[in-house]
């Protein structure tokens, strides 16, 4: 199984991004799908996650402004972002936890200027 991640790039603060997660091959029994970044310096941190009932949970600093989903057909996940800050950038991970093991994607660079 691979995770593939796409939509990061450059962007000037108060812009948007939609980041997309797509699996590859077969994934069972799927509990979460999740984003989480990783700034210079700083540990990686929960972003968004949506668990397979469709609960969303969102870091406090992202609430308002991204809004995760999914598509359970296609083991997709997608991670809207607006109103980008500065401290938003950071290489984003895409992470897909089952019962028995977590997946994790390359990670996509985002950088918001000022």
């Amino acid at each position: 199984v691979q995770l593939v991640e796409s939509g990061g790039g450059l962007v000037q603060a108060g812009g948007s991004l939609r980041l997309s997660c797509a699996a590859s091959g077969s994934i069972f029994s799927i509990n979460s799908m999740g984003w989480y970044r990783q700034a210079p310096g700083k540990q990686r941190e929960l972003v968004a996650a949506i668990t397979s009932g469709g609960s969303r949970n969102y870091a406090d600093s992202v609430k308002g402004r991204f809004t995760i989903s999914r598509d359970n057909a296609k083991n997709t996940v997608y991670l809207q972002m607006n109103s980008l800050k500065p401290e938003d950038t950071a290489v984003y991970y895409c992470n897909i936890r089952t019962v028995v093991v977590a997946y994790w994607g390359q990670g996509t660079q985002v950088t918001v200027s000022s």
